[in-house]
């Protein structure tokens, strides 16, 4: 396959679904970090965090998809993207792999896709036995919407 005909991915986990998170958004992967809580920040802000000297909004990815939270004692990882000049670190529970799909295989977001799924997802690939739902960064990281209903 070449790269004009498919998307590259890489792939993580959140409460037990696949999604992906396009491979050029992805500035850098992490393992568990020290995060430090931010007053008054919207429910879906985790804090911040020190990545070699730059200041790191940390987002609950889980909090953002109305996921309940992580059991205690487990750590997450974090998949770091840059969105207007900042960047941010996306908490999720684990990173799988770099997964090229073919892009006739693209689907928009079926109708039973969750709500605040669908608002944050640019569509879905089914694959085998799986569905990998895309995750849209800039969509993710507007919070306007989500401080709203909240």
């Amino acid at each position: 396959m070449s790269s004009s005909d498919s998307q590259e991915f890489v792939t993580v986990t959140i409460g037990g679904q696949l999604f992906g998170i396009p491979v050029l958004a992805v500035q850098d992967v992490l393992g568990p970090q020290k995060i430090t809580r931010v007053p008054l920040a919207p429910p879906e802000i985790a804090g911040a965090l020190n990545l070699r000297g730059r200041i790191v909004t940390a987002v609950d990815v889980r909090r953002r998809l109305n996921l309940p939270p992580r059991a205690a004692g487990e750590e997450g990882m974090s998949v770091v993207v840059e969105h207007k000049g900042e960047a941010y670190s996306l908490l999720i529970d684990s990173v799988g792999e770099v997964l090229a799909v073919p892009l006739g295989a693209f689907e928009r977001n079926p109708a039973t896709l969750n709500s605040r799924w669908r608002e944050v997802s640019g569509g879905v690939y089914r694959l085998e036995g799986k569905l990998l739902v895309v995750l849209e960064v800039e969509r993710l990281l507007d919070f306007s919407g989500a401080v709203q209903a909240a």
